[in-house]
This record gives C-alpha cells, sequence and structure tokens, in this order.
C-alpha cells in the first residue's frame, strides 16, 4: 500500500489483509493526502501520485499498535517539505525507533522522539543518500531507509549484518 501511495496512478489490491496494522497503514495514508477506497469484499483501491506527493497531514498520524506501519511512513515522509507527528498506542509507544531515527537523520531529516520513542516528530527535508550499516538486522529499519532513499539525491545502500525479509526490495 505504501510503495503503492508513491506510486503513480491507480493500483488495486483484492483480499487486502483486514488486520489493524493494515488499516492503519492505509488510514495514515489516507490522512497524507492519498485517496484510498475499500469496500467489504476486501479490495483496496489507491491512487498514487508518484514521489514526493505525501501532502502535510492536518493532525498526527496514527500507528496504531503497527512498528511497521510508523517505521516506514518514517521513511516515507523524511523526503517531504512538511513536519509530520506519528503516535501510536501504548505498546508501540515503548517500541525503539532510535534505529530509524539515526539514518534518517544521517540522511538529513531531523527526527523528535522522547526517548527514541513514539510519539514522534519526522521534520523533513531534501535527502542524501548514505552507505548504512545495521547494527541490528532489521527488515522494518531496512525498509524505512529504502523509502527515504527514494526520495534522496544520491545512491543509499544498506548492508545487514544478517539477511533480513526482502519484501520491499522484492517490491521496489
Amino acid at each position: 500500500a505504501i510503495l503503492a501511495a508513491l506510486a503513480d496512478g491507480r493500483s488495486s489490491f483484492d483480499g487486502f489483509a483486514p488486520g489493524a496494522d493494515c488499516q492503519s497503514t492505509l488510514a495514515c495514508l489516507a490522512r497524507l493526502g492519498v485517496e484510498v477506497t475499500s469496500d467489504r469484499s476486501g479490495a483496496v483501491g489507491i491512487l498514487g501520485r508518484g514521489l514526493g506527493s505525501f501532502r502535510r497531514p492536518s493532525d498526527a498520524l496514527d500507528a496504531g499498535n503497527s512498528g511497521t506501519t510508523l517505521r516506514l511512513l518514517m521513511g516515507g515522509v523524511a523526503g517531504h517539505p512538511f513536519s509530520c507527528r506519528f503516535v501510536g498506542d501504548a505498546s508501540l509507544s515503548r517500541r525503539p525507533m532510535r534505529r530509524v531515527i539515526e539514518p534518517l537523520e544521517r540522511m538529513g531529516a531531523r527526527v523528535e522522539a522522547t526517548g527514541g520513542h513514539a510519539p514522534l516528530t519526522v521534520h523533513g527535508s531534501p535527502l542524501r543518500g548514505i552507505t548504512y550499516r545495521q547494527s541490528v538486522p532489521s527488515a522494518q529499519v531496512k525498509s524505512a531507509i529504502l523509502l527515504a532513499g527514494l526520495h534522496a539525491e544520491g545512491v543509499t545502500q544498506i548492508e545487514e549484518p544478517a539477511a533480513t525479509r526482502n519484501h520491499t526490495e522484492r517490491a521496489l
């Protein structure tokens, strides 16, 4: 759904997962100005307007309990010219975000966080590509960096100490 939102044109998904995490992602994308439609059968439509097309949300993006939503969208908004506040439930607000904050700041974004956790604010800016070596293998962190890298000037490379899921690379 996030990649469809960053693409040009309409994407359609049949049997989109009905779970709370996926619904949090769709709700956050809608708050970022992405046209999202869905029906009871699990069909979801997303009208992407291309890279850099997210709009400043009027209120915080609520990722619920979804670490994937929070981490990936932190990378997705980092190259946009606005600030974006993220919140989540009590459980998500205890999960570490420094492993995403550090590379995004190295790329040029600024992130305000309380103790390295949500709630947090990503202040987007023009980004530059980096080579980043993860200290702890994480597909979510890798995906956040890759999404930010789509908006960056230059090359973004990620070195992993061990292989992680490669869904984002395959989808890209």
